[in-house]
């Protein structure tokens, strides 16, 4: 019988381009919030509009600190029945920690969902179809829905790069199963990663974390409502966004040589960056993520401290 996994690095990304991939990624964090007033609670402690969702549709967001740097992401989305809250694993204890500090005195309950529920990312331009999404009307992203996926009661949600499959723990293999029956090609994470960053999306954990604002990293459009009500860190978001400009940008790189992350960027003498993240893609070559100074515009040429490499600033995405 024919493997269902992707063998070498170049199967994986033609899969990837081409087909549809799947990532087990169970391990993100997962909360979930009830009651009458989850919607307004949440509203007023992230950056986006939670209460204008309305069933089957979701959004980005940020929690900050006070001073609008960035404790985590998360995509929150209206199922009908709950908030489901998807982060990275570095920002679930904040996450956790603010709704379950916070809520007190709202008619808000907080559920655990990390271990409950695992989650299969379909990442690649047939993950519609293997899902059995309507390509339709589910194109949005954020767009949830529930439906059986191998028998068994899933909820289907639309990514940028695909589609995520959240499902019971005790059922992912059953899904995974049903999935690869579809046509979905097992790929690593390392592999799926090469497209991230070649979107120029940010991860938290990876180029995101508490040193980070935000607009710093492209994210107002996605994450932030400037007409909502007030949430913590408003004050520092909302004022770089109408009179100031950020001191720093995320940033695509084009590598001339393998590159260690952390790597310092140079600008003539002064560091203006480090290396957040670096890939080698098939497509464009030896790249990278890093917030670079605002100084060093696209087209420029960098150093990288302690090596013969250059870096030249490019916009993101890639292209």
């Amino acid at each position: 019988m024919a493997t269902t996994v992707a063998a070498t690095p170049t199967e994986q990304d033609r899969v990837l381009r081409e087909a549809c991939g799947l990532v087990d990624r169970s391990a993100l964090g997962k909360l979930a919030l009830t009651g009458t007033e989850a919607k307004s609670f949440l509203t007023g402690q992230v950056t986006n509009d939670i209460e204008a969702l309305e069933p089957g549709h979701g959004q980005y967001a940020a929690l900050l600190t006070p001073k609008g740097k960035m404790l985590a992401d998360l995509r929150v989305l209206d199922t009908g029945s709950e908030l489901l809250l998807i982060c990275e694993r570095s920002g679930l204890q904040a996450l956790f920690d603010t709704v379950r500090r916070f809520s007190l005195g709202h008619d808000v309950q907080l559920h655990k969902r990390t271990v409950q529920q695992g989650l299969l990312s379909l990442v690649g331009p047939r993950s519609g179809v293997v899902a059995g999404v309507d390509e339709t009307s589910a194109a949005e992203e954020h767009v949830n829905v529930r439906g059986e996926i191998g028998g068994v009661d899933c909820l289907i949600v639309r990514t940028d790069p695909g589609v995520d499959v959240v499902c019971a723990a005790e059922e992912v293999e059953r899904v995974r199963a049903a999935l690869v029956s579809a046509g979905a090609v097992e790929v690593s994470e390392e592999a799926a990663e090469i497209l991230r960053i070649e979107s120029g999306r940010p991860r938290h954990g990876v180029e995101l974390d508490e040193t980070v604002i935000p607009q710093e990293a492209g994210l107002n459009d996605r994450a932030v409502s400037f007409t909502k009500g007030c949430y913590v860190g408003q004050e520092t978001v909302a004022r770089l966004h109408w009179r100031g400009k950020p001191n720093r940008h995320l940033r695509g790189l084009a590598l001339s040589a393998p590159v260690e992350v952390g790597t310092e960027l140079l600008r003539g003498e002064k560091v203006v960056g480090r290396i957040a993240s670096a890939v080698e893609s098939p497509v464009h070559g030896l790249i990278a993520l890093a917030f670079v100074r605002r100084e060093a515009s696209p087209g420029d040429q960098l150093a990288l401290r302690d090596t013969e490499a250059t870096a030249t600033v490019v916009e993101l995405p890639f292209s």
